[in-house]
């Protein structure tokens, strides 16, 4: 045990608080659950000009390799700040050697992986279950995070473009974190960006009479590190064909390659229909096929990105005719549940379904995406 520290009362009188080990690891994920503030450390030691300000999306949140699809490890909680930043957060009780080696190698894999373990509608999803199990209406939480006048849509669209870019923070939480740890954050954090790794050493000092204090210090902001991922320093760049392809297929190799492809060629023939509407991205972009409309507002079939996956977005079909009566949702939400999309059942309700390209190796399959969006393309010229 270290020393204590010592708290002024009203009277004058000195009341000394000793340091006390935790009860259990539960006890502390329990304390980062209820009171999430703690993350920001000792005067929001992550980001002194701009205090965080932290959403729960769940905690204990399971991890499964999709070719496995068996449960490896549960990350203790997922959180967003203010910037829509995934911050993943591994409690431990201690961190002595095979600890360490083990909870290092699988954040590093969180790292590189995130977007694929987590897609974005798996995220909304986890989000909405903690809200109601915990007795909490979804909306209600994310104005009381950011505000009446927050667009939610353009938040969740920021989180899955940090996903695909790897602008994730990674978080280590423990009552101690010895010099080994410490090095290890401190070296990580400089050398990988743009994740920020940090390490969070949360000691507990309790009194006599049950009074309680928690201390945080966040651990591994260096300076240089701090500089390296300033947002100001990076350049955006507009994607297109010639960058976007090579990139796709030294990721994911040619047979995924080969899909996207496919689907990219078929939309380029449903021109003048269809346009293909290439994105910005600092490290991973990707592509949007839009269908024109001549007085109306356009509306985006699906999107394709360097994450390996086709989305769409419910909000832009329920908010355009023919889709926007109850009927037409209804058929519209048979036709992409058939190819793996799933749109909720209330058209006032926004979700993100994905599906993974890999899964349209089979011809029969990509034929029936393909199909699907032309009827889609047919139903709002006809609307």
């Amino acid at each position: 045990m270290g020393g204590g520290i010592y708290l002024i009362q009203d009277n004058d009188q000195l009341v000394e608080m000793t340091e006390q080990a935790y009860d259990s690891e539960d006890q502390l994920q329990e304390f980062l659950e209820t009171y999430p503030n703690l993350l920001a450390g000792d005067d929001d030691d992550i980001d002194r000009g701009t205090p965080r300000r932290w959403l729960l999306i769940s905690r204990e949140v399971a991890v499964s390799k999709e070719e496995e699809m068996t449960q490896e490890w549960a990350l203790s909680h997922l959180f967003l700040d203010q910037e829509a930043i995934p911050t993943l957060v591994e409690v431990k009780a201690t961190y002595n050697a095979e600890a360490r080696q083990k909870v290092v190698g699988q954040m590093i894999d969180y790292a590189a992986n995130a977007g694929i373990y987590w897609p974005l509608e798996s995220i909304i999803a986890k989000f909405e279950v903690n809200c109601r199990e915990n007795g909490r209406d979804p909306e209600q939480v994310f104005e009381e995070f950011l505000g009446e006048d927050a667009n939610e849509e353009k938040f969740w669209q920021k989180v899955k473009t940090n996903l695909q870019a790897g602008k994730i923070r990674l978080v280590f939480v423990a009552e101690d974190i010895p010099a080994e740890v410490r090095r290890i954050v401190e070296f990580l954090n400089g050398q990988m960006d743009p994740v920020e790794i940090l390490a969070l050493e949360i000691k507990q000092y309790v009194s006599q009479d049950g009074l309680r204090t928690l201390v945080p210090r966040v651990i591994g902001q260096t300076t240089e590190a701090q500089l390296k991922k300033s947002s100001t320093t990076r350049e955006r760049r507009r994607w297109d064909e010639v960058s976007f392809f090579p990139e796709f297929k030294m990721r994911w190799g040619a047979d995924e390659a080969s899909i996207v492809r496919k689907i990219h060629n078929w939309a380029k023939n449903q021109e003048p229909l269809v346009k293909i509407q290439w994105g910005t991205g600092d490290v991973y972009g990707g592509f949007a096929a839009i269908v024109n409309q001549l007085g109306r507002k356009n509306l985006e079939l699906f999107s394709i990105d360097i994450s390996g996956r086709l989305e769409i977005y419910s909000n832009k079909y329920s908010s355009q005719p023919p889709f926007n009566s109850d009927s037409k949702w209804l058929e519209l939400r048979s036709k992409l549940s058939s190819i793996g999309l799933a749109l909720p059942g209330n058209s006032d309700e926004f979700r993100a379904p994905s599906l993974r390209l890999s899964t349209l190796e089979d011809d029969e399959a990509l034929q029936q995406v393909m199909e699907t969006f032309h009827w889609v393309i047919e139903e709002v010229n006809q609307g």
